[in-house]
């Protein structure tokens, strides 16, 4: 006698018909729940993430031993003032030339070569000798412009970055995207600072040699940065027949956010060229510690605050972006004031890694914000042109800091950046505080749903 059809089709095993429950066994299959996937992460996504932790490694290692290694071939602090100048005027040319191209010619070349500069310029600073050509090769690999604890500056070609990550993600997964961004250069960061311990404990008469190890690990960070960026894949850009697809481009429909930027990145640009580029330095003069010391320092930060970038999104969406912004850059300037009094390099480490922990939730929700608001073909060419104001004052105000921590008092350039992030943070707020994202607009248009057909 033939047996009956098998209910399961292929296969072999029996089991209930139609409507019938499945039942409960001991020969029951067992089910294995499977995380969904993230529909809004990509590979390229993925490839962005692997090359910016490299290039936060690099950087962080960089904003440890490149000060206090400059400082001991006879830098003064008015001497590292310059030297800070010149690296952040061509930063700030190489970032507005990136970024007003990148729109054009597309976003993956930029995120190739860039990181490749940055790499020669390392091995420069491993063999030169020559003060002239370490300011060169400190120019164009951007070495000096912020500490290794600050993870999230990876050079001029971040305006590329933040457009092509922005270009992958739709609106409502912008902010987590850019927050896995910013965990990711605090991994690499940790990394970096790390790094750190190849350099000499005792900086005092360290040798060229001494730092050798460290400028070849941040070659080598930099250089896995560009190579990972050759898996990216970029769509052609359309062209405009308007412009050609290679000369620069002034953003037109973007304008009144560019001025609103301008205003608010000016003042948190000469706040942070107040200190930023000297924290290393300070730290080094003010407790007489060793890139090494730094280097731990800025370790343990960095994966303190790693869940801090994560939780930006969660807290975006519930007080609101341009609100959270706000309050956090508050929190940021007040909490410069008692690091810089800080009895101990302990107590100073202490108060800036709370500081850090808030510092790490501002700074995906403002990178995302501006690129948010700004009209898609524009996108590049607004984040690098908002910059520039930030940039020049970043140049300027660290001439004021050398002068003032030789001349005057190592505290007073930190109280100043303090009220000028103060102002920040209330500028910011009046301009944008009627500007929230898509996101959070109840006058977004959703489209209509599909037509039901009937049966």
């Amino acid at each position: 006698m033939p047996s009956p059809p098998n209910p399961r089709g292929r296969g072999g095993r029996s089991g209930p018909t139609d409507g019938e429950p499945e039942r409960a066994g001991p020969d029951a299959p067992t089910l294995i729940e499977h995380p969904e996937p993230d529909p809004h992460w990509s590979t390229n996504l993925s490839v962005i993430v692997a090359a910016r932790i490299a290039m936060s490694a690099g950087r962080a290692l960089a904003g440890v031993v490149v000060p206090i290694y400059l400082a001991e071939r006879g830098f003064s602090a008015v001497a590292l003032a310059a030297y800070v100048l010149a690296v952040a005027l061509v930063s700030a040319v190489l970032s507005t030339a990136i970024g007003t191209t990148a729109d054009a010619v597309g976003r993956r070349i930029f995120l190739v070569v860039l990181p490749l500069i940055t790499a020669a310029a390392a091995v420069v600073f491993a063999v030169a000798r020559n003060p002239a050509a370490l300011v060169v090769a400190g120019a164009l690999g951007s070495f000096g412009r912020g500490s290794g604890a600050g993870a999230g500056a990876i050079g001029p070609y971040q305006p590329a970055e933040s457009a092509y990550v922005t270009d992958e993600v739709p609106p409502a997964a912008r902010n987590r995207a850019f927050g896995r961004l910013a965990s990711a250069s605090s991994l690499g960061a940790t990394v970096g600072s790390l790094l750190a311990l190849s350099a000499p404990r005792h900086a005092h008469g360290a040798a060229l040699a001494d730092f050798r190890v460290a400028f070849v690990l941040i070659a080598a960070a930099s250089a896995i940065a560009g190579l990972l960026a050759l898996w990216l894949e970029e769509a052609p850009r359309p062209l405009d027949g308007n412009r050609s697809r290679v000369r620069p481009h002034w953003p037109v429909r973007s304008r009144w956010l560019l001025y609103r930027l301008w205003v608010t990145n000016t003042l948190n640009g000469a706040a942070v060229g107040m200190f930023g580029p000297f924290l290393t330095y300070w730290l080094y003069r003010r407790y007489d510690v060793g890139p090494a010391t730094v280097g731990v320092l800025y370790a343990v930060i960095n994966v303190a605050t790693i869940a801090s970038s994560l939780s930006a999104a969660g807290l975006a969406k519930r007080w609101g972006l341009v609100r959270t912004v706000t309050v956090v850059r508050m929190a940021q300037a007040v909490l410069l004031v008692p690091m810089v009094l800080a009895p101990t390099f302990l107590w100073a480490g202490a108060v800036y890694l709370v500081r850090m922990v808030v510092q790490r939730i501002g700074m995906p929700l403002r990178q995302s914000y501006g690129l948010a608001l700004a009209d898609p073909s524009e996108r590049a060419s607004v984040a690098a042109l908002s910059n520039l104001p930030s940039q020049v004052t970043m140049a300027v105000s660290p001439l004021l800091t050398g002068y003032l921590f030789d001349e005057v008092s190592l505290s007073l350039p930190f109280e100043i950046a303090a009220g000028l992030q103060l102002a920040n943070a209330s500028s910011f707020w009046f301009l944008f505080r009627h500007h929230p994202p898509a996101e959070e607009r109840d006058d977004v248009i959703e489209p209509p749903p599909a037509p039901v057909e009937d049966p």
